[in-house]
């Protein structure tokens, strides 16, 4: 190896411009400490760390938490023009039907909060929860939306959020990574690992995934057969050397985030496995969830796991439980992302009328247990949950393939201007936040953007969403992006 080319090839144009601005601050234990290094940049924090739930392909908020009777009065009829033009939807062609809040709605809770009754674990719950009813996203495809939520920015290549969060605060256990996360429903998200990818922050805080299909918990983690501790100590230690060697002679300070994640996951290997059981649960616990330690669901390999869903599978209940395992030892960002919400109505397994009761009941118990856990272990006032997906679906029926309704095919496109996230757990004032219009399909008052939110996040967890930044290609970067748009949603908190 000619370590003067290794160097030359190292520093490509874009790598140059991308690093110069950073210096040996990019290096992995200095962008460490960066955030206490920059005045202002950490404030007084609500909470010690957040799990995020996150429902790929959009659950409806029309038919989980916005109760329109005017809706329903116009159910059948054309959609107004007025809802039409100038308007770019995915897949509604001319003219659609308007559809009416499929499930039927009750008053929840001491606040009187309307929820489905597709949700009673979250009713049973919903005085803990403040539902925003009024949040939009300018992005109506599944992985830029994603991306903008997850990222701060519809392409991809910039880091995710729990990357953020990872770099600005790290994690309380260091025999653990500070940012996991844990998938369900059988596919990766439309927006794939970039939506958990660390972008131009060092890869020392991207996600680590954690696999819950019956195999090692994490890829690679295990010793091969014939390779003790002891050995694998030694392997580690001349790796180190040689990695430092390089890192001399050609300065890529990846190369010191390679030596951390060699170091991370040695640490992993003891503490993850008895993280990871959540056999070790008392069964009283496993029921509050509806968990099933050991199970694993043929919806994880299928080819389309949608038309194998069934209500009782425990697999996003066993992700619950792990989540609040995590966070109790120590992770600072656990995302949990739940796919088959995408319910347009076009085929078999993708519809409100069948599908999206499968979903709710895979997930409702497990999420009224999560909040009730965390409350009796005196965690819930330092945790942050968020729920919600990355954008709404349309008050209109989708038409592409069927212009009328059929049981097993009801569905709606995607829509931006007006959807539902929850929040609840540290820092949060429980009740609703903002409505929309008569049908749901503009915000009323209180409107709520995606930076609104990532910036109303950071702050709970003691991050200046607008000092937080990382030096790169000569801008200060922000999950919150460039512009002044993002505002810390005061209406929402305790």
């Amino acid at each position: 190896m000619n370590l003067h080319h290794e160097k030359i090839r190292a520093q490509t144009r874009r790598h140059f411009f991308g690093q110069a601005g950073m210096g040996f601050g990019a290096m992995a234990l200095n962008q460490l400490l960066a955030a206490e290094q920059r005045p202002g940049m950490k404030i007084p924090a609500k909470a010690k760390s957040i799990i995020y739930l996150h429902m790929a392909g959009s659950p409806s908020q029309i038919d989980l938490f916005e109760n329109k009777p005017a809706l329903t009065r116009f159910n059948g009829k054309d959609c107004p023009e007025e809802y039409l033009e100038g308007k770019r939807f995915a897949f509604i062609k001319g003219t659609p039907k308007m559809m009416g809040p499929v499930f039927d709605y009750q008053k929840r809770g001491q606040s009187g909060q309307w929820v489905s009754d597709l949700l009673p674990g979250l009713s049973s719950v919903i005085d803990d929860v403040c539902v925003i009813r009024s949040m939009h996203t300018d992005q109506f495809n599944h992985s830029p939306a994603q991306l903008l939520l997850q990222t701060g920015n519809p392409l991809p290549g910039y880091p995710s959020m729990g990357s953020w969060v990872n770099y600005g605060l790290g994690t309380e256990n260091k025999n653990l990574p500070g940012f996991v996360v844990l998938a369900s429903g059988g596919k990766t998200p439309s927006a794939g690992k970039s939506l958990w990818g660390s972008g131009f922050l060092p890869t020392l805080y991207q996600g680590v995934q954690c696999r819950t299909d019956g195999g090692d918990p994490i890829l690679y983690l295990s010793d091969p057969k014939g390779m003790n501790r002891e050995a694998r100590r030694k392997t580690l230690d001349a790796l180190k050397d040689l990695n430092e060697f390089q890192h001399e002679h050609v300065g890529d300070p990846e190369t010191l985030t390679r030596i951390s994640q060699y170091e991370l996951a040695y640490r992993m290997q003891m503490s993850v496995p008895g993280v990871m059981d959540i056999s070790k649960e008392p069964q009283h616990i496993l029921d509050l969830y509806g968990a099933k330690p050991g199970h694993v669901s043929n919806v994880e390999t299928a080819a389309d796991p949608r038309r194998l869903y069934k209500g009782d599978d425990p697999t996003f209940a066993n992700n619950c439980v792990l989540a609040r395992r995590l966070v109790e030892n120590g992770v600072r960002f656990v995302q949990l992302y739940d796919w088959g919400w995408d319910h347009h109505g076009s085929s078999p397994g993708e519809s409100i009328d069948e599908t999206l009761p499968i979903k709710c009941e895979q997930i409702d118990r497990a999420i009224a247990g999560l909040i009730k856990d965390l409350k009796q272990r005196g965690l819930f006032e330092e945790t942050l949950i968020v729920w919600g997906g990355e954008f709404g679906r349309t008050p209109m029926m989708q038409n592409n393939v069927n212009s009328t309704l059929k049981p097993g095919y009801y569905g709606r496109d995607h829509h931006p201007h007006a959807f539902t996230m929850w929040m609840a757990g540290a820092g949060i004032k429980p009740g609703a936040y903002g409505q929309t219009d008569d049908i749901g399909y503009y915000i009323g008052e209180n409107p709520v953007g995606i930076r609104d939110m990532q910036a109303t996040i950071l702050h709970l967890l003691g991050l200046n969403p607008h000092r937080f930044s990382f030096a790169y290609q000569g801008l200060n970067q922000r999950l919150i992006g460039p512009a002044d748009e993002g505002k810390v949603v005061k209406g929402i908190l305790a």
